[in-house]
């Protein structure tokens, strides 16, 4: 699974408020909530998974990203959001920098192991500078979507290529 078949519009925030890790996924699992991705009832749990992976081990990577993520049972699909933070977030990230680019994934637990690849890519993927960059920099969530397809694209492109 790649990032633009799990991102959709209306589950982009450019404008982060939170001031640390805890609360900024707390701002992304509440905007699964407001767009019915997320039952109401099930908001805890996943701030619990959530939380659990972040104190066993940070999720901020590198040149100001984090990938926080957790494993749940009452999900049937992986839930995705992404949010920027202008600012930045200390997200004890492996270069120390503070996290601009967050992506949250609730996964279903069942099916975690296949999930692992789509962690991977979606890692491999914000790495690229100019997404990140472009991401980081976009006025609307209409520009995230296009940049996303854009360079998705012209990875596939290099992979094709590359065989």
């Amino acid at each position: 699974m790649i990032l633009s078949e799990l991102i959709q519009r209306d589950l982009i925030k450019l404008d982060m408020q939170a001031a640390d890790k805890w609360s900024a996924i707390e701002e992304l699992v509440d905007i699964l909530v407001a767009a019915h991705e997320l039952r109401i009832g099930d908001r805890q749990g996943a701030l619990e998974a959530v939380f659990e992976r972040e104190r066993s081990l940070s999720t901020g990577l590198e040149k100001t990203v984090a990938i926080p993520h957790g494993a749940v049972d009452f999900v049937g699909e992986t839930l995705c959001c992404v949010g920027v933070s202008r600012e930045g977030i200390p997200f004890n990230s492996l270069d120390g920098l503070d996290a601009r680019l967050i992506v949250l994934l609730i996964i279903p637990r069942k099916s975690f192991q296949a999930h692992v690849r789509t962690l991977a890519g979606i890692a491999r993927l914000v790495r690229v500078d100019e997404l990140r960059e472009r991401i980081i920099a976009a006025r609307d969530p209409d520009e995230v979507m296009e940049t996303v397809l854009e360079l998705e694209s012209r990875e596939e492109s290099l992979d094709e290529g590359a065989e």
